[in-house]
This record gives C-alpha cells, structure tokens and sequence, in this order.
C-alpha cells in the first residue's frame, strides 16, 4: 500500500505505543483479548503476536458468539484460522440471550460478554480490548446526549479492576486510522460487521453522520475529547475517594446495607456519590437519575415501618427499619411446597435459597427427637405460636420483629418440622420441645 503524505503524518508507532501500554499494566502471567474477527481487535492480536519476544504473560484470545447474526458461526471459524496462524489459543463462548425489559439489545449483549469472559479469568488476569480514541470519543458524546454524569462522561479508563483480575484497554491512545494504517501495512485480513452501518443504532448513527460533520471544523476531535474524557476519570476518582471515606461510617451490621440515618445527615450531592460509589462497589449496575431520585424520595424518606422497593435490571434498593438493602430480585418461590429430609445429605432448597445441613452440637435439636423421625421442611406456617421458653411463647409476627428479619425474607425462612410439629426456624432458633443437649445444630448456607 502506498500511503499519501497524510496518511504518512497519521501513522503511528503501533507497537511501541501498544509495549508501553502494557508495561504500565499490574504484574499478569496470562492476557485475554477480546476478540471479535473486527479490524480493531485484529490489530490488537497481531501487535501481541509481534511483541511476543518482549512479553512476559501468556496471550490467549476469546470469541464471544452472541449468536444475533446469522454470519456468527462462520465469524467463529475465521477468528480460530487467525488464531492458528499466530499459534494463540481461541477460546469461543457461545451466548444464548434473552431480551431483558428496560435494557436494548446492545446493552445487553455487552454485558453477557463481559459476564462471560469473566467466568474464563483467573487471579490477576488482564483482559485486553482494542477500545481506542475514537471509540472513547463516541461514548463521550453518547454519555453526553444521555445527560450522564461525570463517571458516564469519564467513559473508558485505560485500566479498571474486572473479575478476579483487570480491564485494560491498552490503545486508547490511539485513532481509528492509525489502526486502519496498521491493519493495511501488515496485509491483515478481517470481518466487516454489516450491522456496524445500521443507523438505527445511536453510535453508528454518531459515527457515520455527526461525527464526519465535526471533524472537519475541528480535525483533532477524537483526540480533544479523549483528553476530555481522562480529566473527568480524574474528577470521578475525587469524587470516589470522598464517598469511599464517607461510607465507612454507614455501613450497616448485615452485607450490602446503609445506614438511613446516616445517609440523611449529608448533603443531598453527597448522599448521591455515596449511593452511587456503595452501588457500584456492591458489584450492581447503576441505576439512571430517575430511578436514583425515586431512592431518595420513596425509599430514604419513607417512615420506618414502611417497606419501599425501587427496582432496575437486576437489582433491588429496599428498605426495613433504618437501613437500606442492596439486593438481586428475588426469584419466584412456591410457599406451599413440601420437602422431605433423610438427613443423610445436605438438602438444596429452591428458588436460590441454599443448603441446609446439620452438625453436632452441645446444644440443639435433641437428637433423640430427630433420629428416625419424618423430617419435612416447608416455608408456610399455620399460624402456630412459637414455644421458645417452657412457659414463653410468641407470635410469628413479633419473632420476625424481635429478630429483626425483614419482611421480603420471612416466606423464605425454611422451617423444620419433625413428625408434623415445628422444630426449628431455619438456624435463628429451635422451639422448646425439641431443644436439648447433645443435638444437631440446624446449619443454612445462604447468602441474603
């Protein structure tokens, strides 16, 4: 290829900017490239395979079949040839994706893949991807458009914690073109994503029609709001530091809880960077401003004994008491459902609610009353009272109160009952008339 005076001038140090990238990069003995058969990650693996001299980690590749496009198997196979030819290992996932309510197909898709890839990391594996300035460009005005904040606008930082290891996106630094010159010099050979035209979509739509328009009144604009873009990463990082000391004094007794008093003694901005920062941390997404607000305004501010919910994908803000809890929807559950126990094994419970099992204990259900008894667990009561004393017993309703145990959780509490008479309340408490010494402690493996 014979390249213009222009084309001269655009040309990059590809190698030596990808090597000092890398060099930046924590300690890893092993990369992952995303890779998708596209020109951006092609180029990424083959600067890999032309530095592997200088590498001190393992280069394996990943192929993500969304299974979207009817092209995705034949993709899968060009993808292995490249991979063979440049002897790196291909790992290809296969996703079968089911539209979510609320969220666009591209959303989704991203973030299957990256819940994949996931799966595949060990400790202090680096997954790399070919992200580069005017992709970084694009999603700033896209976050933009979308009246983001300044953890949107920062868009793609070069390096992130992801999994059990990091993300990092070593040619940011670099232009589309450049890696066009690049993919041209060294004859690579790639897949042409026909959706990648498809207007329909907001960022083609930027690529294709605004951005062109842009460029030619200020030519150096991938790179201005790629700048842009890492002074607001900074500003973000500032933002978290404070709401990182802030939540410290916040945190509620049980995981993934705040503390509401807490929370209303601060400014409303930083309630909002607390929130934001102890969501992200928790590992959930985000939720938008309007939802974000809806926490402050019906779940912060309701009375005490209300029990407010706001929901968005994959995640739920309730409340109970002074505290605010962070939590996955909860699945479906049959309440009238019966399950018998040989005690032989632990026993799964349905709907994700854990294991229970017992072991040996000074204290417990007696093991007398149990051995060869009919042991059943069931999650629905008859209104019984709970004989916690010989001469004590109370209610359901107020052992949930005296126990603190928030109302979305009381239908999934497994109780134990030993010949038709309840015995336990999963591992909060056994009832009087089976308590004794030696016993079986009633063990429940579930996180809330």
């Amino acid at each position: 290829m014979v390249n213009s005076p222009a084309d001269v001038s655009e040309k990059p140090f590809v190698l030596s900017r990808l090597l000092g990238a890398l060099a930046g990069l924590p300690k890893t003995s092993r990369y992952w490239v995303a890779y998708s058969g596209g020109l951006d990650s092609h180029v990424l693996l083959h600067g890999l395979f032309a530095l592997r001299g200088k590498l001190s980690a393992e280069v394996h590749a990943v192929y993500v079949d969304h299974g979207l496009q009817a092209e995705s198997g034949d993709w899968a196979v060009h993808c292995a040839a490249i991979c063979q030819s440049l002897d790196i290992s291909l790992q290809v996932i296969e996703l079968h994706l089911k539209p979510e309510k609320g969220e666009s197909l591209e959303a989704q898709a991203r973030r299957a893949r990256y819940q994949a890839i996931e799966s595949l990391m060990a400790e202090d594996d680096i997954l790399l991807t070919a992200h580069h300035q005017d992709d970084q460009a694009e999603t700033l005005l896209l976050q933009l458009l979308r009246g983001a904040g300044p953890a949107g606008l920062a868009a793609m930082p070069a390096e992130a914690g992801f999994g059990k290891g990091f993300h990092a996106r070593p040619l940011l630094g670099l232009s589309r073109k450049a890696l066009s010159l690049y993919g041209a010099e060294h004859q690579l050979t790639w897949i042409e994503d026909k959706s990648n035209n498809d207007l329909s979509y907001d960022r083609n739509y930027l690529r294709h029609q605004i951005i062109p328009l842009i460029e030619e009144r200020w030519p150096s604009m991938g790179r201005t709001l790629s700048r842009s873009a890492q002074h607001l990463g900074e500003s973000q990082s500032l933002i978290d530091e404070l709401a990182r000391e802030e939540l410290k004094g916040l945190l509620g007794v049980e995981p993934d809880t705040l503390s509401i008093l807490g929370l209303r003694e601060l400014t409303p901005a930083r309630a909002r960077a607390v929130l934001r920062f102890w969501i992200r941390e928790v590992g959930f997404p985000l939720p938008d401003t309007v939802r974000l607000n809806r926490i402050f305004d019906e779940v912060v501010t309701a009375r005490a004994d209300r029990n407010p919910v706001v929901s968005w994908l994959g995640t739920e803000v309730r409340r109970y008491r002074d505290c605010l809890y962070l939590m996955s929807p909860l699945p479906e559950l049959d309440s009238a459902v019966v399950l018998a126990w040989d005690l032989n094994a632990p026993l799964t419970l349905p709907s994700g609610l854990g294991q229970l099992k017992f072991e040996r204990d000074t204290v417990g259900i007696a093991s007398d009353l149990i051995e060869g008894k009919s042991v059943e667990v069931r999650f629905q009561h008859s209104g019984e009272r709970l004989r916690i004393g010989h001469l004590h017993s109370i209610t359901f309703k107020n052992f949930y109160q005296q126990n603190a145990i928030p109302p979305w959780r009381r239908s999934r509490l497994p109780l134990l009952f030993i010949n038709g008479e309840l015995a336990a309340v999963a591992d909060i408490c056994v009832t009087a008339p089976f308590l004794g010494q030696p016993g079986l402690c009633l063990l429940w493996e579930y996180k809330y």
